[in-house]
């Protein structure tokens, strides 16, 4: 399982299930610091981070970074967060 989490409370959310399940975070650039991804991904959270923000982006960034995703997790069921 795959979590694709647009904005920092759901990057947050997102990585309290992976570290439970296993599963993997992709978030944008904007959801955390370089320092805080560094010490969450050592910690054995499979997190990997967008150079570019996420939150309030237009749906054809969401749905390029997506298919981003889906070339690295062929096959995974991906959840994506909602935007409103």
């Amino acid at each position: 399982m795959v979590f694709l989490a647009l904005d920092a409370k759901a990057a947050s959310e997102a990585i309290s299930l992976a570290r439970d399940s296993g599963a993997a975070v992709w978030i944008g650039s904007d959801a955390m610091s370089k320092d805080e991804h560094y010490r969450i991904a050592s910690s054995g959270v499979n997190l990997t981070s967008f150079e570019y923000p996420l939150s309030g982006a237009h749906g054809e960034v969401i749905e390029d970074s997506l298919a981003i995703v889906l070339e690295h997790h062929p096959g995974a069921i991906i959840w994506v967060q909602h935007a409103l």
